[in-house]
């Protein structure tokens, strides 16, 4: 048990920064290519809170855990036209 919580404690952090830049990414590129409709809706920021899908990363991958399946989940897509 205390090996999952320290493999947990590891891997979350890890997970959250990869989603968060990886959205960002698409804001970011999608900017380049001039379409301000993410850096309109503020959705090129780091903070996690701007990117987090109450469903998608937290119900089911919370639901998943607790049922002993494997876990995946998505964070909000950041929009483009």
């Amino acid at each position: 048990m205390t090996e999952t919580l320290i493999l947990a404690a590891i891997l979350i952090p890890c997970l959250v920064i990869a989603i968060v830049f990886h959205e960002v990414a698409h804001g970011w590129t999608a900017l380049m290519l001039g379409d301000p409709t993410a850096k309109e809706q503020r959705r090129l920021s780091l903070n996690p809170i701007r990117h987090v899908d109450p469903v998608g990363t937290l119900l089911v991958p919370g639901g998943l855990a607790l049922a002993g399946l494997p876990v995946f989940g998505w964070a909000k897509p950041v929009p483009v036209i």
